[in-house]
């Protein structure tokens, strides 16, 4: 947490007694999309971590904490709790906790797609967290970047269809995902990826579905509709593991329903909170992720009309998978 939560837009103090994290393999080390809560001290406020490995403490950079087994008299007087535990998880505690008055920020599935959970990006609708009961949606990494740009567009000249193909670093599969990059390059077979991701692409993220696409595509294109509040746009996806440790990259081709000039997508871009422009093709400028990696803005480049369609679209969007599209989003949720 880069700023202290310590007041809110009109300076009055903000009464957070407990955040509650129920993230095991991140307090343990390891990445995942649906793992990611760096657990750092709030003002002075306690943190509690509540895994399964109860008893084990772990040094962290502030102090040393001693995980407590999560059971459903965990959330007496904790206001926030994160979970990023997966999916199982949320489905059973998250209820639990906000019957007993806890705001749930869930970074797993299990929620997203429930319609009387809002599923949140907050520069892009936060009017939605005012009709939460108790539980709030992070969305999928990969969705989370894109939403800035394509909120801008759809604002200004409204969306016919969307074309996502994605280039998603190994860190969103998790520890062991990062590892099999890091072994690859030795040689090492792979224990995470059906084949190896060393010097290799992956059209293939979370399981295939009976339609031929896979779970993952099938996620960017639901939460996409959910969130810009479109259930009819168009979209479909292709999203690809490659042999980038972390940061995920998206093409994003775009069909408008109005016409428009580059000036005035450049000017909607720039004026969207939350998404630098890096576009400046004769110095070579444009978004890549040892751009974004650590930071928690969404960069977006290569902007630049399809000449084959009316009123079309291609940008390059590139943003920390770890931070804007996960721990950053639900801290600012």
């Amino acid at each position: 947490l880069d700023e202290p939560l310590n007041t809110d837009a009109e300076g009055n103090e903000l009464c957070i007694s407990d955040i509650l994290c129920t993230d095991k393999d991140e307090v343990t080390g390891n990445m995942d999309k649906e793992e990611y809560t760096d657990c750092e001290k709030v003002d002075g406020n306690k943190i509690d971590v509540l895994v399964n490995n109860a008893g084990i403490v772990y040094d962290r950079s502030f102090e040393e904490i001693t995980v407590e087994e999560l059971t459903k008299d965990s959330f007496k007087g904790v206001d926030i709790a994160l979970f990023s535990a997966g999916g199982s998880i949320s489905e059973k505690f998250a209820p639990i906790a906000a019957s007993k008055g806890c705001v749930v920020i869930d970074n797993s599935s299990a929620w997203r797609m429930n319609p009387e959970v809002p599923l949140v990006v907050p520069e892009v609708n936060p009017e939605d967290i005012k009709w939460n009961k108790g539980i709030i949606a992070n969305p999928n990494c990969s969705t989370i970047q894109a939403m800035l740009p394509l909120k801008a567009l759809n604002d200004k000249f409204g969306i016919e269809r969307v074309v996502y193909s994605t280039y998603q670093s190994v860190s969103g599969a998790g520890q062991k995902g990062w590892e099999d990059l890091e072994n690859g390059v030795k040689g090492i077979a792979p224990q995470k990826f059906p084949y190896p991701i060393a010097f290799n692409c992956l059209p293939h993220i979370d399981v295939f579905l009976p339609n031929g696409y896979t779970k993952e595509e099938e996620k960017m294109m639901f939460e996409t509709r959910k969130i810009l509040e479109a259930p009819d746009m168009k979209i479909t996806a292709t999203t690809v593991r490659v042999p980038v440790f972390s940061c995920h990259s998206e093409s994003i081709n775009v069909q408008l329903k109005k016409p428009f000039e580059l000036s005035e997508v450049f000017a909607a871009f720039e004026e969207m909170e939350g998404l630098i422009v890096m576009d400046d093709p004769a110095n070579n400028v444009y978004p890549m992720p040892c751009t974004a990696y650590d930071t928690d803005p969404v960069y977006v480049g290569r902007i630049r009309k399809d000449e084959s369609v009316d009123s079309g679209l291609n940008i390059w969007v590139v943003a920390d998978n770890i931070r804007k599209g996960a721990a950053t989003n639900a801290v600012q949720i």
